[in-house]
């Protein structure tokens, strides 16, 4: 799955807008549940690990498209259809732990050199290049296991 997502963290209110996308390669099953898991509608506790499930956001909606990635650590890249494309080319020279900006994420991950970062859907469009990116690993759980 990829989330592609924009909100004004110095705008008061400012509502999560994003797009969900999942694997094409999955099938109904497996992609309804990916839904349903990461827009919070199956109890646990999502709103620990999901800003939009705990904030006000607006869903734009749903897509089943081809997702690509190649996850070496530190230059990597990722693709959903033609809607995100997301590349990195190296860690920052001065690397050290950083934690994500993300409310909730508590990993400790490090800041890396991003080629391009360039969403391209309806509700969300924009492209940078050269900007700061972000790596960490990843963990959903549901409900309260001591974390």
């Amino acid at each position: 799955m990829v989330l592609a997502y924009c909100f004004d963290a110095d705008e008061s209110g400012t509502p999560w807008s994003f797009w969900l996308y999942l694997d094409d390669r999955g099938n109904d099953g497996q992609r309804d549940a990916l839904e349903q898991i990461f827009l919070g509608r199956l109890g646990g506790s999502p709103e620990r690990q999901f800003p939009w499930a705990r904030q006000e956001s607006e869903l734009l909606g749903v897509r089943s498209v081809p997702i690509a990635a190649d996850h070496d650590r530190g230059c990597g890249w990722f693709r959903a259809g033609t809607h995100v494309a997301v590349s990195i080319s190296a860690p920052v020279a001065e690397e050290a732990e950083v934690t994500s900006g993300i409310p909730g994420h508590h990993h400790l991950g490090r800041e890396l050199h991003s080629e391009q970062i360039k969403v391209d859907d309806e509700g969300i469009e924009f492209e940078v290049r050269d900007r700061c990116g972000y790596e960490a690993d990843f963990e959903y759980w549901s409900g309260d296991q001591g974390r």
